[in-house]
């Protein structure tokens, strides 16, 4: 459903060890770096636009976390726990541990975290794996 989406963070060195960390675990590549910006993942093109593409971004002021989310695909379940675990190594706080969440459907796989800067971010696999 999403093509790209941009996150914004108060440090972006801080945010840069979260996210390298919880991409990897994902296994979304780190595609470019600049001195206020960092980019993951591949952008759509007019032969492929299988693609999802994020941007974080520093303001250089404080974050108001309001009840942002953004969810990353998991190739599997592993995956979410290693986001997880990686968030968590790298100045995360956990909002909810990886499991299953039947209210969604029954193989629904997902993890929670807070980033430094309060933004919620989650990984999900839909699969049984």
């Amino acid at each position: 459903m999403l093509d790209h989406v941009s996150i914004t963070v108060s440090d972006l060195a801080r945010a840069a060890r979260f996210y390298d960390a919880v991409m990897v675990a994902l296994r979304v590549p780190c595609v470019w770096r600049e001195h206020a910006a960092i980019g993951y993942g591949l952008r759509n093109t007019d032969e492929d636009d299988s693609h999802s593409y994020l941007t974080i971004r520093a303001t250089g002021a404080a974050i108001h976390a309001d009840r942002r989310h953004w969810c990353f695909r998991a190739p599997h379940r592993a995956a979410v726990d290693a986001f997880h675990a990686a968030g968590l190594a790298k100045g995360g706080a956990d909002d909810g541990a990886p499991g299953l969440r039947p209210h969604y459907h029954a193989q629904y796989y997902a993890a929670f975290l807070l980033d430094p800067d309060g933004n919620r971010v989650e990984a999900v696999c839909h699969r049984a794996l």
